[in-house]
């Protein structure tokens, strides 16, 4: 007679089910923004890099080499079929060279140098500013050509 048989009072087990699921934190990271902003920045890119190359129109000689890998963007330096001679897209005089290679070279005389040539180019200009480049102290230069195709 003392028991009913609805419900046995227990010491607050109704609110204890009902107040069990607090709202905390919620431990679970939506990354469908971070998709396709990820996408949105590789398709900007891949149609941005190959505008990113430097502008200085050279008929560059064919070779069967293997390309190199770069990570950083190099400094290139151009010589054009007329001679005139090129810092990224600058024209510059062959004795402004170094100072303008020196001022921006942010990892000094290891930094990567390009020369580009242009096939019609004479080959004592591109020596001169190899050889200038070389004596100044900076080991890492590179001959730009572009990949032989197969005929």
């Amino acid at each position: 007679m003392g028991m009913s048989a609805g419900g046995a009072q227990s010491s607050g087990g109704g609110r204890r089910r009902r107040g069990g699921r607090r709202k905390g934190a919620i431990s679970e990271i939506n990354v469908t923004p971070l998709v396709d902003v990820m996408l949105v920045l590789l398709i900007i890119f891949m149609v941005a890099a190959p505008m990113m190359t430097v502008g200085v129109p050279i008929d560059l000689p064919e070779t069967s080499a293997n390309a190199m890998n770069s990570e950083t963007q190099p400094i290139t330096i151009s010589v054009n079929p007329q001679g005139e001679i090129y810092l990224q897209e600058t024209p510059i005089a062959l004795d402004e060279v170094l100072p303008k290679l020196q001022a921006i070279a942010t990892t000094g005389y290891s930094e990567r140098i390009y020369v580009r040539g242009d096939t019609a180019a004479a080959y004592g200009v591109v020596m001169k500013v190899m050889a200038k480049i070389s004596a100044a102290g900076y080991k890492n230069i590179g001959l730009v050509t572009l990949q032989q195709q197969e005929k």
